[in-house]
């Protein structure tokens, strides 16, 4: 697709330009965009947000469009477990609403809040109209939507001849509605595009550049007279960062729910419980007895928590559609992992456990389950309180500490021979080591230097729940632990001790995934020069 005199040869990379200075906040785009996708109540595609930034007297207020940005480097695209989200040649971002499963996946990974995921249809005036009924999209529903530029309209252009954004009929319906003219689509491949010929002229800037995913909706700042400022400490401080009313502030997510948080807590233990007690069995601590009865134990628990997992998703009977995408999906990958150790785990259970291969196979299965449920939470680039560095390190070392404590649980109710006396203190040492491992690494999450890529309402999440979580999780086993290595041999101590870790462990991976799982939010590194005091354009006769 090529603008006249142009000779690009290669595919077009469609776009938007958005001229802040020029959009009056009138939401004709939002409306033009319900009208032409159907969209239900609720679900909005394409949204103008009303901002203030500063304080009395030096403020300002403008209107900001937004949207999927069709990133070039989309983080929604590797994370989706069965292929539903992808890009296509011209850049483009759709959905395949037939395939897609609604896990969520893809709107916690999107760090611009351009999801919805609709469980149920809603009616605008309460109760079905023939008009809502014949402009239904029941393939919507469940399942995670967005905009896709109107895309169906780019497809009509292919076909017809016609340029998008020269042509109103096959320009997306936000664009070609826009009364001041504020929104711009075309091709940034076709240096003579409309698009490319703004951008080339004009300073631009992106929606939360900083996290690298190559936004293609382009915003101009300036004007030919009044050229746009750097954003400064006192337009986005963390009093206004910290209020919820805040356009600017991210939402508290809501895909994933406690259903998921349980895969959380009970897959960490399982997978936990499974790799510590091959790493007992590779030290010659445990028998192949007591391991087959540990991996049954860990089974039965990993079994649940992806129970949990299929309670929560969308379109639950399409769940099978989820091992579709090993290549990229830290989800995909958990299925596989799990699956195998469940396979390997009753194959133990018939072999009475005499092939030791199957032990050491199974304890990797178990490991790997545990780092891709580290991963899963590490993908999710629109959450910051989950995509900090800590957060792999902190699922992997809790895990592992929780499958200690069950270990000892197990041992005292004899439901896994217990080991010798050199055994229970070594389980205990290792216990006790986890401990301190665990508290290192939630004051680096808590204080360190992520601390300052996420919101101010996710740390005050975190902050609230690390008190409870030193007591129950990491203080009290601490010292059950160094009671029983200083000369209380009951093996009680450190059964409580492991109630006590896990505890802390369901405690704040809860707290992480629902209290804390605030969105991204929107950030802008520049701004138009508008507003009073400091923030007042210049005067042009000064």
């Amino acid at each position: 697709m090529t603008s006249t005199g142009s000779a690009v040869k290669n595919d077009p990379r469609w776009g938007m330009v958005v001229d802040i200075n020029r959009c009056v906040g009138c939401q004709t785009c939002t409306v033009a965009c319900k009208h032409w996708n159907d969209t239900q109540p609720g679900v909005q595609w394409r949204s103008v947000i009303d901002i203030e930034t500063g304080h009395y007297p030096d403020v300002e207020r403008f209107f900001l469009v937004i949207g999927c940005q069709h990133c070039a480097a989309p983080p929604c695209v590797p994370v989706c477990p069965t292929g539903a989200t992808r890009q296509r040649n011209d850049g483009l971002v759709t959905m395949d609403y037939d395939t897609c499963i609604g896990c969520g996946a893809c709107a916690v990974a999107c760090p611009y809040d351009a999801r919805t995921i609709a469980h149920e249809h809603q009616w605008y005036y309460g109760q079905e109209t023939s008009q809502e009924a014949s402009a239904r999209h029941p393939e919507r529903e469940g399942v995670a939507q967005k905009c896709t530029f109107c895309a169906d309209k780019i497809d009509d252009a292919r076909t017809s001849g016609r340029t998008p954004g020269i042509d109103l009929e096959v320009t997306p319906a936000c664009a070609a509605s826009c009364i001041s003219s504020a929104i711009h689509f075309g091709d940034f491949n076709d240096p003579l595009s409309n698009v490319s010929t703004l951008t080339n002229n004009q300073a631009f800037v992106r929606l939360n550049e900083d996290l690298g995913t190559d936004p293609q909706i382009r915003y101009l700042y300036s004007t030919p007279t009044v050229p746009g400022r750097d954003t400064d400490a006192a337009d986005f401080d963390d009093q206004q960062l910290a209020d919820p009313a805040n356009p600017l502030v991210g939402k508290h997510q809501r895909f994933w729910d406690w259903r998921a948080a349980m895969n959380w807590c009970l897959g960490g233990l399982a997978g936990g419980l499974a790799a510590s007690a091959w790493f007992a069995y590779l030290a010659g601590q445990i028998s192949a007895p007591a391991i087959g009865r540990a991996y049954q134990t860990a089974a039965v628990l990993m079994l649940i928590g992806l129970f949990f997992v299929w309670l929560k998703i969308g379109r639950r009977w399409r769940a099978w559609r989820a091992l579709w995408r090993p290549q990229s999906s830290w989800m995909t990958r958990e299925l596989y992992s799990a699956a195998t150790f469940l396979g390997l785990t009753l194959a133990i259970t018939l072999d009475g456990g005499r092939n030791a291969l199957l032990h050491h196979i199974a304890g990797l299965a178990a490991a790997s389950f545990l780092i891709c449920q580290a991963r899963i939470l590490y993908s999710a680039k629109g959450i910051p309180a989950w995509r900090t560095a800590c957060v792999p390190w902190l699922i992997v070392a809790s895990g592992l500490l929780e499958g200690l404590g069950l270990s000892a649980m197990l041992v005292w109710a004899e439901f896994v021979a217990a080991p010798a006396q050199t055994g229970l203190t070594l389980l205990a040492w290792a216990t006790l080591v986890l401990v301190v491992l665990n508290v290192a690494l939630w004051l680096a999450y808590r204080l360190g230097t992520d601390r300052k890529s996420r919101p101010p309402l996710a740390n005050r999440s975190i902050d609230a729940m690390s008190w409870p979580l030193h007591l129950v999780g990491h203080v009290t086993p601490l010292l059950l632990i160094l009671t029983f290595v200083l000369g209380g041999d009951n093996p009680a101590l450190i059964a409580l001790a492991g109630i006590g870790v896990i505890a802390g462990g369901a405690y704040w991976k809860f707290g992480v995934i629902l209290n804390a799982a605030y969105q991204h939010g929107f950030s802008l590194a520049r701004l138009p020069q508008r507003g009073s005091g400091s923030r007042a354009a210049p005067s042009l006769t000064g």
